[in-house]
């Protein structure tokens, strides 16, 4: 498909407007107060309950028996160390051509919202890695959740059969009802910044651009993100009825942190378990490094841990200045619309992170330990399914519950059983609750629910 454009470019000022939602106007600049509105984005997500819960979800490797194996949880607060960098570089830039917005924003302030849609952006992921996805969507494409399509429209089908961690993650954090309760108020440029995938669930491409691949907001937040890209002037795309945007210009920075950390660090514990060996550490990252790379530093080290952090480090450093002088290169491409692809597609060194991601897909995420634990996670989450689906069916078709779905939907939380809530709603929540919890809870949770397990 090919990509709109429209004439009249997005600008910083309107892009960068510090407001949250139910704000009738900008928030002032208050040069005395501790923390910037952009700054209390971050606070509010690394305090929230939804992103703890990360300390217990596969980034990779599930479930894994070695303390130096990344969950989401580090993976995040690593992607959102790189961003924050990446946003300060990139918006000290910003700051100097564009002045007028000097006396409202610091490069902090760019920097901030950068690493707080970073330190969100897996926050909607389910147990178990990208398999968690997959299962949620085999469940009503395959399963017993097949029996609930007659009662979907066919966006509300598309939500569930190809449910996305990223759609999840907005419903997250930009739940505006709940504060205190997984309801964030985020502001809207944050928000934005967190959306990659900035369109509903229909249509699906055959052909998609980066910002199409995927979908970044439910039936239930749409008009959410449309009150968003409203307010931030950000242009539509959609056609016959469908919602779709042109993306935040920040989104690229938010994607290139996520993407220099995974290549380079889910390969760093390759690395560390003995799955890669350590020969191709040197032979691709040392490139990678550059510069910043010194001989003699390294001839130091005595580890071969040791020695992986430190490859890792200075190949981070070269990429994160790479990408954003790539960023202000592009300025006016992602302004306008015309720059639609990763920034770290066109590196300098993707001969050697095309290698890296071969690596990585097979001696990690396809080893043998991997996949058998992500087969099972198939089966954990579909059970799950299953049985609070049933419950909700009962519920809302049959108006017939037993004892045993009375029971599942007291352990729902209250808005999962919303008697006010359509059917597609309720379904949307059990996905969602059942995407919140962690590996261990999902697995344990499960047992107790066959009868294999008792509390206590």
């Amino acid at each position: 498909m090919l990509l709109l454009v429209y004439s009249t470019p997005m600008n910083w000022n309107e892009l960068l407007q510090p407001l949250r939602y139910g704000d009738k106007e900008p928030r002032k600049h208050d040069a005395s107060s501790a923390r910037s509105i952009f700054e209390q984005d971050y606070d509010r997500i690394i305090f929230s309950t939804p992103f703890r819960r990360l300390q217990d979800k596969t980034q990779v490797i599930p479930l894994p028996e070695k303390d130096f194996v990344h969950n989401r949880l580090t993976h995040s607060i690593e992607v959102s160390s790189v961003g924050r960098t990446l946003g300060k570089i990139a918006g000290r830039s910003l700051l100097e051509s564009n002045p007028a917005l000097q006396q409202k924003l610091s490069f902090h302030d760019l920097g901030a919202i950068v690493a707080a849609a970073c330190l969100a952006h897996d926050i909607g992921n389910p147990p178990f890695g990208h398999s968690g996805e997959a299962a949620i969507g085999a469940y009503f494409l395959e399963g017993n959740g097949k029996q609930f399509k007659s009662f979907l429209s066919p966006a509300e089908w598309e939500d569930l059969t190809r449910f996305e961690g990223n759609a999840n993650g907005f419903k997250i954090i930009s739940n505006p009802y709940h504060k205190g309760n997984g309801g964030l108020r985020l502001t809207y440029p944050t928000l934005a910044a967190f959306t990659k995938y900035p369109k509903e669930s229909l249509p699906v491409y055959d052909k998609p651009l980066a910002s199409q691949k995927k979908f970044g907001f439910f039936q239930s937040e749409k008009t959410l993100y449309e009150d968003v890209a409203l307010n931030l002037g950000i242009p539509s795309l959609g056609q016959n009825g469908f919602a779709e945007y042109q993306r935040h210009p920040f989104v690229y920075l938010v994607e290139a942190a996520d993407d220099i950390c995974y290549q380079i660090i889910d390969f760093e514990d390759g690395l560390s378990l003995g799955w890669i060996d350590f020969k191709y550490a040197e032979e691709l990252l040392i490139p990678i490094a550059g510069d910043a790379f010194y001989v003699n530093s390294y001839k130091q080290l005595s580890s071969r841990e040791e020695r992986a952090g430190y490859l890792r480090a200075v190949a981070i450093n070269n990429l994160v200045k790479e990408m954003a002088a790539s960023f202000m290169q592009h300025e006016q491409g992602l302004l306008s619309g015309t720059f639609n692809r990763s920034l770290i597609s066109g590196s300098k060194f993707k001969p050697q992170l095309d290698e890296v991601k071969k690596l990585s897909l097979e001696k990690i995420y396809k080893a043998r330990q991997v996949i058998e634990i992500e087969a099972a996670g198939f089966e954990i989450i579909a059970g799950l399914l299953d049985y609070f689906a049933e419950a909700v069916l009962a519920a809302k078709v049959k108006g017939n519950t037993g004892m045993k779905q009375r029971k599942l939907l007291e352990l729902l939380p209250a808005e999962v059983t919303n008697a006010e809530a359509s059917i597609y709603q309720m379904l949307l929540n059990v996905c969602a609750y059942v995407a919140g919890l962690t590996d261990k809870h999902a697995i344990t949770l499960f047992r107790r629910l066959k009868g294999i397990e008792l509390p206590g």
